[in-house]
């Protein structure tokens, strides 16, 4: 699992094999190698989709790139495979697509960006607390009924102040 430390957005490739972008950041491997999404989309690097050949273990740098201890090998031995793209987008130009993914609404690709940082071994988190969005929601109504019963009193009183003056 990767965090996007922040602006930045991870390339994959979408199903119909066009760039698209995303901070979801829990990768799976396949049956082949291939490093995906939790999603399924295929993570890109700066080869094309990352495909990572049998292996001891598998790191991920703080810079993206993607390396193994290859198998019959010793942990002094790491072999870089490729490095995560990663970009910047201009905010004023995204869109997200049915699918789930980001693109760029004029169809330009995203800018890469060296001093984008990843953290691994963690996700991008809810910035919603859900607890305190319930409490508010719940204030919320109960001062909406409140200002309800506020009215339909005030009504009541004025109808019952018409009635006084019609029988003056």
């Amino acid at each position: 699992d990767i965090a996007m430390g922040g602006d930045g957005w991870f390339v994959v490739q979408d199903e119909s094999g066009r760039e698209a972008y995303s901070r979801r950041g829990d990768l799976n491997l396949t049956a082949n190698g291939q490093l995906v999404l939790g999603s399924g989309e295929s993570l890109l690097g700066e080869g094309g989709p990352i495909a990572v050949p049998e292996h001891r273990s598998l790191s991920i740098g703080g810079d993206g790139s993607v390396s193994i201890v290859p198998l019959g090998q010793g942990p002094e031995t790491q072999v870089v495979i490729d490095r995560i793209r990663m970009v910047t987008l201009d905010n004023n130009q995204i869109v997200k697509g049915e699918d789930g993914l980001i693109r760029q609404r004029n169809g330009a690709g995203g800018t890469p960006d060296a001093s984008l940082k990843l953290v691994s071994g963690s996700l991008e988190s809810s910035n919603v607390n859900a607890v305190d969005a319930m409490v508010r929601m719940i204030q919320l109504a109960r001062r909406y009924e409140m200002d309800v019963k506020v009215m339909s009193t005030a009504g009541e009183m004025a109808d019952a102040g018409s009635r006084l003056m019609r029988l003056s």
